[in-house]
């Protein structure tokens, strides 16, 4: 076993695509910490059942400093002599032959595949890369502030458990999270792919929907995944595919009812790509292929509310601007619907008893994590103001609970959101997933095109 193998050293390689990128990013978090040693991991599998893991997906952090996608690897940004650092990735280099660990190890390369060299690791990711097995002794020796991305790697956090401290590293976390609010034109670019990737999955969905009998929420799971790992990694989160009244319930991921003819399916998925971007889309279909006149009242109130939410997307516009729009819109339907008795739609928006079947917020950041830039400061985000390369998403909803007796009988069960994911420009906003129609005329119109 440790003779007669031919050397598959690859020497042709290119830099990944975004390395000028992750060198840009690197250099904007060594500006915030100067003098400090900087350690980023990856993070390591987690165990699913006894000896099978879970799929291995690398901390975003990780993935947005150096487009890396390795297990058990850690960025370490080394301090200067000019203030600066430099970046090093510690990862597992090939597995050795003459030790036997090639085939002897259960995650040597005879099992798990090839990995590449440190060599043809630094050819790619642009940046030094050295065995990660000897890490530990240069934490070890390592002095001065230190910072750490915790949460990811425990013998990493072990290591440096008398070197860091806890109110540092939440520091850290939260420039970490704050620089990825702005995105590229990588990022955005990988965006926009993964919500036309995502727009052929609900179009796969829409052909395989019975208009005479019902479809398991699991079938509508699995045709959507096929084309997620068809043309990216992977969902960017657990899709849910609520049929009926399931619609109601804002993260229902069992999936393990029906859609039925006559009723809505609320269809709330994305792909994430091949570099770890996920879109995050939603469109509420009747099954059958026709709205009934009170799922359209409801659905063109939802669409409404979402047109005044995207139109408060532009750079210097409040955060909170576009969910106040969604919210003010959709309160004054219900108002008008008699949900709320003498009330005015003002009264009802100032109380926010519209919340009571609105729910939840109209949107977030959008990027590498589905909630992305979810540890930014509340100044910078939520009390913010847009910028042009921030991207969110719009995503109004009503949801009448089955056993609301605050509101008609005929409303109850029925579930409505729709969700689009918005790149704010320079003088406005584009809709990164405009190839999915939104209009009830619309949404119609395209199931039947689908189905023939």
């Amino acid at each position: 076993m440790k003779h007669g193998w031919a050397d598959i050293e690859r020497s042709d390689l290119e830099p990944i695509a975004q390395a000028p990128h992750t060198a840009r990013r690197r250099a904007e978090l060594s500006a915030r910490f100067p003098g400090e040693l900087l350690v980023v991991p990856a993070g390591n599998p987690v165990v699913r059942a006894n000896d099978t893991d879970y799929p291995f997906r690398p901390s975003s952090d990780y993935v947005y400093l150096t487009g890396d996608q390795s297990q058990d690897a850690v960025l370490v940004l080394e301090p200067a002599e000019d203030g600066g650092h430099e970046s090093v990735a510690y990862l597992l280099p090939r597995s050795d032959r003459e030790s036997g660990e090639f085939w002897q190890d259960y995650h040597g390369e005879l099992w798990d595949g090839r990995r590449n060299s440190l060599t043809e690791n630094e050819r790619l990711l642009g940046l030094p890369c050295r065995d990660v097995r000897t890490l530990p002794e240069r934490l070890a020796a390592a002095t001065g502030p230190i910072r750490v991305l915790r949460g990811y790697d425990t013998g990493i956090e072990a290591a440096l458990r008398d070197k860091v401290t806890a109110e540092r590293d939440r520091e850290f976390r939260v420039v970490l999270s704050e620089l990825r609010l702005v995105k590229d034109e990588f990022e955005i670019a990988d965006l926009r792919f993964a919500c036309e990737a995502t727009a052929r999955g609900f179009e796969d969905v829409v052909r395989v929907l019975g208009t005479d009998e019902p479809t398991p929420e699991r079938r509508i799971e699995g045709t959507f995944f096929v084309r997620a790992r068809t043309e990216g990694n992977n969902v960017g989160y657990s899709s849910i595919c609520a049929g009926g009244e399931h619609a109601t319930t804002l993260h229902w991921v069992r999936n393990d009812g029906e859609a039925r003819p006559g009723e809505l399916l609320l269809l709330d998925a994305g792909v994430e790509t091949n570099n770890l971007y996920t879109a995050d889309i939603t469109r509420t279909l009747p099954v059958d292929g026709r709205f009934t006149p009170l799922q359209r009242k409801v659905y063109e109130a939802v669409y409404a509310a979402q047109e005044a939410g995207i139109a408060a997307v532009k750079p210097g516009a409040a955060f909170r601007d576009f969910h106040d729009a969604a919210q003010r819109t959709m309160a004054e339907h219900l108002v008008s619907w008699g949900l709320f008795g003498d009330r005015t739609a003002e009264e009802v928006f100032s109380l926010g008893l519209q919340r009571r079947f609105t729910l939840a917020g109209t949107g977030h950041m959008l990027g590498l994590d589905v909630h992305d830039c979810a540890k930014a400061r509340t100044e910078l985000y939520v009390e913010g103001t847009l910028a042009a390369g921030m991207v969110l998403t719009v995503e109004p909803g009503m949801y009448f609970q089955i056993n609301d007796t605050t509101v008609p009988e005929e409303y109850r069960g029925i579930g409505v959101r729709i969700e689009d994911d918005i790149l704010v420009t320079a003088d406005g906003n584009v809709n990164l997933s405009a190839g999915l129609p939104r209009s009830a005329d619309e949404v119609e119109a395209w199931m039947a095109g689908l189905r023939g």
